[in-house]
């Protein structure tokens, strides 16, 4: 039987990373996709064959490893070039998350799935919970920690699901507007329901 899964989403610099902290605190197995994503294009892993194969070697830094600034340049404004890439990860992901999700265990799992809602598919998971910030936070946020200029964080937001979208897709939303005592208090009560519905 599969576990009880919860995928944690939500836009660019909403505090994903820090609520899934808190849940990993409170003894939760949490399984990243974003990490996943560059593991399963190390080198010697046949995701990163594939994308040298589809976009040619330019693509590497001078460890053999992706240039992740050169391959966010070469997909950004091209749709096509994008498909091609996503359908070399996506399916890879897609694997090491399984894989990981059945070594896990756990009453429960959170699975941070940043694009979960531009996918359109939550047939793997049991509840959809979602990071919520006004879009003038998240343009703030991605100004002070990336250090780009406004211009290009808005145009990060617009690449993404518009935030309406992601609370038409929650059945439970976390508002990280507020202070860390709030966020903590938060996700204990989550932590609390999500125990309850896995029958733990």
């Amino acid at each position: 039987m599969s576990p009880f899964r919860v995928a944690l989403t939500g836009g660019i610099a909403s505090g994903k990373t820090t609520v899934a902290n808190l849940f990993a605190a409170l003894g939760v197995s949490v399984i990243d996709t974003d990490v996943i994503a560059r593991q399963v294009v190390e080198p010697g892993q046949p995701a990163l064959a594939a994308v040298v194969e589809t976009f040619g070697t330019d693509v590497l830094d001078a460890d053999g490893r992706i240039d992740r600034r050169r391959m966010r340049e070469r997909v950004f404004g091209d749709a096509d070039a994008r498909r091609r890439l996503e359908a070399i990860l996506h399916p890879a992901i897609r694997a090491e998350m399984e894989r990981q999700s059945r070594e896990a265990g756990g009453p429960y799992q959170l699975l941070v799935i940043p694009l979960l809602v531009e996918s359109g598919r939550r047939d793997h998971v049991d509840r959809v919970l979602v990071v919520d910030v006004p879009e003038a936070t998240q343009v703030e946020r991605l100004v002070r920690r990336d250090a780009v200029p406004r211009e290009q964080a808005e145009a990060a937001l617009r690449a993404q699901a518009t935030r309406e979208a992601r609370l038409a897709f929650a059945d439970d939303v976390i508002e990280n507007t507020g202070d860390m005592a709030v966020l903590t208090a938060r996700v204990a009560e989550l932590h609390r329901g999500y125990l309850r519905q896995a029958g733990a």
